[in-house]
């Protein structure tokens, strides 16, 4: 770039995305005089869907705005939490969110996931189509301008993926609602009616069961509930919810 200088400022919590030299604070950026904001500050790394507050000497200023020489720009971070106005709070994660989704929709929240690569196109088409939040750590995805809403997951651990999802965006939890192998609706389930789909054993020492209203599956008490369980205790206890007990497999 070769036109006005303006004064630069990232957020703490944005730092991660930028060069090591850009992390100390305010440093100077050359622009081109014609980009906007936006342009300039997903050039030096930063995500738009990660920038709250754009402030050009102390005031809000759009995306759309045009960078003018000696001006201070600050990027904040997404206030949390964070509103996700224009449709119900719904999310779609990518490939290699599966636990995540899991966990999600563990929890009840509305989580589409797909489990094969369907490519970033694909993805963010979908995003738009379904008015759903787009959850990556693919900084390249979350630039794609067809995305309706995204989000960068920050860990690479699913439990503090979880937490940070919980925490920036507040989904109302609803555990044991949800199949978490396809993400339908779970709906109580006579023994009698889903003996048929059952082991010998699970028919002998389990008697409440659910059924995804989608795919069919059939959930209980099984031997990894006592670990779901305090999956969802733990989610509750921090963020709220309705702390429901259903069957899960």
């Amino acid at each position: 770039m070769n036109g006005p200088e303006i004064t630069l400022e990232v957020a703490p919590e944005l730092r991660l995305f930028v060069a090591h030299d850009r992390r100390v604070g305010r440093t100077a950026v050359t622009t081109d005089g014609s980009s906007t904001l936006g342009h300039v500050v997903e050039s030096l790394g930063v995500p738009l869907t990660e920038a709250g507050q754009l402030l050009v000497d102390g005031h809000p200023v759009p995306a759309s705005h045009i960078p003018g020489a000696g001006e201070l720009v600050e990027v904040r971070a997404v206030r949390r939490p964070q509103p996700v106005p224009g449709a119900p709070l719904r999310f779609l994660l990518d490939v290699h969110l599966g636990t995540l989704a899991r966990r999600l929709r563990l929890l009840g929240v509305d989580a589409a996931y797909e489990s094969e690569d369907i490519g970033d196109p694909a993805l963010a088409a979908l995003s738009a189509k379904e008015r759903r939040v787009l959850l990556s750590r693919d900084r390249g995805l979350l630039r794609r301008r067809e995305i309706w809403a995204g989000a960068y997951i920050y860990s690479d651990r699913p439990g503090e993926q979880l937490r940070d999802v919980l925490g920036r965006f507040a989904p109302v939890l609803a555990p044991w609602t949800r199949c978490t192998a396809c993400n339908g609706e779970l709906a109580e389930a006579d023994k009698d009616s889903v003996s048929a789909r059952l082991e010998q054993g699970t028919q002998a020492s389990y008697d409440v069961f659910a059924q995804c209203t989608a795919c069919d599956r059939v959930y209980w008490r099984g031997a990894h509930h006592s670990h779901l369980e305090a999956v969802v205790a733990d989610a509750v206890a921090e963020f709220g919810g309705a702390g429901s007990e259903a069957p899960t497999a």
